[in-house]
């Protein structure tokens, strides 16, 4: 570990890694008070040293008009070093997002092969290729809001993402609910909401929400799931189960990517029930498909 002159950083990866502008706040205060403690960590190229790890540091340091800071390198070369980003990732909080970015460039710009990437960090093939998928299906635009904390990755990865695998929602459909949304400070629920009116609902309430007026498609989404008039006690029912059913989809989308699953107890359970999940799952998406027919003629 050294100490450096932080104006000597080449800071080409800032855009791959997250903006959390709640806990960079927190970071300034603690720094403010005993300073950089934990290295910046980055490559000693050819060229100077590249930053990989420590951007918030960085930016902390810059409004606290600190000069220098301690430096710990990775590596003297480029694909190596960020390699061995991946590998601590679990200790440095690298987002899913943020190994996805990385991994794509290991991919197209240092050409390392999927077979490569997964043997070298000592994961699977299909948990290299998930990322690259999801940095793959990811416009410019998104992925600059995402990174710059303008848009929740929770809303990204749990609610538009099911509307993304619809068929008619066009990818600039997308963008353009990611646009008139972000930087609003909406809640996760809020967005959800919000999506749900844009991808299913009228042509007018799109265009308000394109028009950024978010307050009243909000207000008017609020009224229909408080207000139960109208309704039976067995359709208030099957409303709540639908619900239930789109809130635990969600869940176990997120979950079933998750390293923590893994052991033999519970992928012997698993495989039972997710049998007869799939045994059901053609007759289930047939009911469904009628229900949602049936309720956008009514």
């Amino acid at each position: 570990m050294v100490e450096i002159e932080l104006t000597t950083l080449d800071l080409r990866y800032e855009s791959y890694r997250m903006k959390q502008p709640a806990a960079e706040a927190r970071l300034l205060a603690s720094i403010s008070e005993r300073g950089i403690t934990e290295p910046l960590e980055g490559v000693d190229g050819a060229g100077g040293r590249i930053l990989l790890n420590g951007f918030k540091r960085y930016r902390c340091a810059l409004k606290l008009k600190i000069a220098t800071a301690p430096y710990a390198t990775l590596g003297n070369d480029e694909a190596a070093a960020i390699m061995n980003l991946l590998r601590v990732s679990n200790d440095k909080s690298l987002g899913i997002l943020e190994q996805a970015g990385f991994i794509d460039d290991l991919r197209n710009l240092h050409k390392m092969s999927v077979a490569d990437i997964a043997a070298d960090l000592s994961r699977s093939k299909s948990w290299v290729s998930m990322r690259l998928g999801l940095i793959g299906e990811m416009g410019a635009e998104i992925r600059k809001r995402l990174f710059a904390g303008a848009f929740p990755v929770y809303s990204y990865m749990y609610t538009l993402r099911q509307f993304m695998r619809m068929n008619g929602v066009q990818k600039t459909e997308v963008e353009a609910f990611v646009a008139a949304v972000s930087g609003k400070s909406l809640s996760v629920r809020e967005i959800e909401q919000l999506a749900h009116g844009y991808f299913r609902g009228p042509e007018s309430l799109r265009q308000e929400i394109r028009n950024g007026n978010i307050a009243l498609p909000l207000e008017r989404m609020r009224q229909v799931s408080e207000n139960p008039d109208g309704c039976n006690e067995f359709e208030r029912v099957l409303l709540n189960d639908l619900e239930l059913t789109q809130k635990y989809m969600q869940r176990v989308m997120g979950k079933a990517q998750d390293r923590r699953v893994s052991t033999r107890p519970f992928h012997a359970q698993a495989n039972l029930l997710t049998a007869g999940i799939l045994s059901r799952a053609s007759a289930f998406f047939q009911s469904l498909r009628e229900l949602h027919d049936r309720s956008g003629q009514a």
